[in-house]
């Protein structure tokens, strides 16, 4: 059943992944209709998104729970795993407050866009509720998973003050000034922050009914 549940997971979000791509290699949707960039930069714009790359952490756990049984034994697997169910939780949250507004799209491009920001996040989050893995996500592991998010973040923030690009409104500190980019990034991290730890205390607690005896 674990595996099964990934595989779907696995499979969805690799789709979604692929047609993204393909639109951008196409030039659809660039987001700057007056001077769209080249092939190359929009190739490199697509990976700097952090709901690709939590589409992509997704699609690397799912296909590897689905061909183990016996899935994250190593630390790296664990936090990249809690990587992927959290960043994928907070890429629909935020898509859901702060971006689905700002986006009219129509045709593939729509389809990739809810693949990516809808159906990929609520099918991740039921696999983990409902198949697991159960028990193997330590509080250790948590506090490791902070370090690939601000990674991209001090990457995405330097980037774009050479380049003036910034994938999301929200973090062009151009347009609204470093402390208020800052404080928004805050708000997000304490998110992440409180989603990885409810989920490894949730996991836990999942891991006790499912190991409790049955009278």
């Amino acid at each position: 059943m674990q595996r099964r549940g990934h595989l779907v997971v696995a499979v969805v979000a690799s789709v979604a992944l692929v047609l993204q791509f393909w639109l951008v290699w196409q030039g659809h949707a660039v987001l700057d209709d007056v001077d769209p960039p080249g092939r190359g930069e929009r190739v490199l714009r697509f990976f700097g998104y952090f709901t690709i790359l939590s589409n992509l952490l997704v699609a690397g756990a799912s296909w590897s729970i689905a061909a183990s049984s016996d899935p994250l034994t190593s630390r790296l697997g664990r936090v990249l795993y809690v990587d992927a169910v959290v960043g994928i939780t907070v890429t629909g949250i935020v898509h859901w407050v702060l971006l689905r507004p700002l986006l009219s799209l129509d045709g593939a491009d729509w389809w990739a866009d809810k693949l990516l920001h809808v159906a990929v996040p609520v099918l991740a989050v039921a696999a983990w509720l409902v198949v697991g893995p159960r028990g193997r996500v330590r509080a250790a592991d948590v506090g490791w998973a902070v370090v690939p998010p601000v990674v991209w973040l001090g990457y995405t923030l330097a980037r774009g003050a050479v380049t003036g690009f910034y994938p999301y409104p929200f973090l062009n500190a151009d347009n609204h000034g470093y402390p208020t980019v800052l404080a928004t990034c805050v708000g997000v991290a304490a998110l992440f922050l409180a989603l990885a730890f409810g989920a490894s205390r949730l996991d836990r607690v999942l891991a006790r009914r499912v190991s409790a005896p049955r009278s």
